[in-house]
């Protein structure tokens, strides 16, 4: 008797990469690094946070003696976010920036790229994610239509379509019936889209978004 099995799953893991607003005429040397260490780059965005919302991405830093220092930088221009993929992109990024103080990067790893590129323990050129969690967090902040893998099966998807979906959706649907439109398929995904509560608010400050 012949047992099917099911196709094996290749998971390739994903991490953040930001390449901060004072070495962005930069980008194209460190991208040329990027994939000379056997990253792929997965999406490239270049866009303008305002200071709220990059106290909203190093929310996990809030309180610290330097925490208005780091999203006056970090707002202070445009900056490049990318995605990177590779077998553990997480820690091998890491690796590649070194320690987060550029000073001391510069005495202990050298050949880092906070080393050469850094300023001092708060311009430190270029961020990383540093776990998985964050690492999903940060990329859907950045990028908010991107689906981190791996994806979800079996009663873990029932359990994050019950706490993350179904929710929003029972609401669009009552309201769907309460306002019964003459295409209610687009309704909803417009509805949807408008309302779609995992989405982070970026559209209330300038955005330069430029192509490869």
């Amino acid at each position: 008797m012949e047992i099917s099995m099911p196709p094996p799953q290749i998971y390739v893991e994903k991490t953040l990469a930001i390449i901060k607003p004072d070495i962005v005429d930069k980008e194209e040397e460190i991208q040329d690094i990027i994939l000379r260490s056997g990253f792929t780059i997965v999406q490239r965005r270049k866009l303008h946070l305002s200071p709220e919302q990059c106290s909203n991405f190093y929310v996990e830093q809030y309180g610290k003696m330097f925490f208005p220092n780091l999203t006056a930088y970090m707002s202070s221009g445009p900056l490049v976010a990318l995605i990177l993929a590779r077998h553990k992109a997480i820690s091998y990024w890491l690796e590649l920036l070194g320690p987060n103080n550029s000073l001391v990067a510069k005495e202990t790893h050298p050949d880092s790229l906070r080393a050469i590129y850094g300023t001092d323990d708060l311009r430190n050129a270029l961020h990383g994610s540093n776990d998985f969690a964050a690492a999903e967090r940060e990329i859907h902040f950045m990028f908010p239509e991107v689906i981190i893998e791996p994806i979800p099966i079996g009663q873990a998807a029932k359990d994050y379509l019950n706490l993350h979906i179904m929710p929003t959706l029972l609401e669009g649907l009552t309201e769907l019936c309460k306002q019964k439109p003459a295409d209610p398929l687009i309704w909803l995904a417009d509805w949807l889209l408008k309302n779609n509560p995992n989405k982070p608010k970026l559209c209330h400050h300038p955005i330069v978004e430029e192509p490869y």
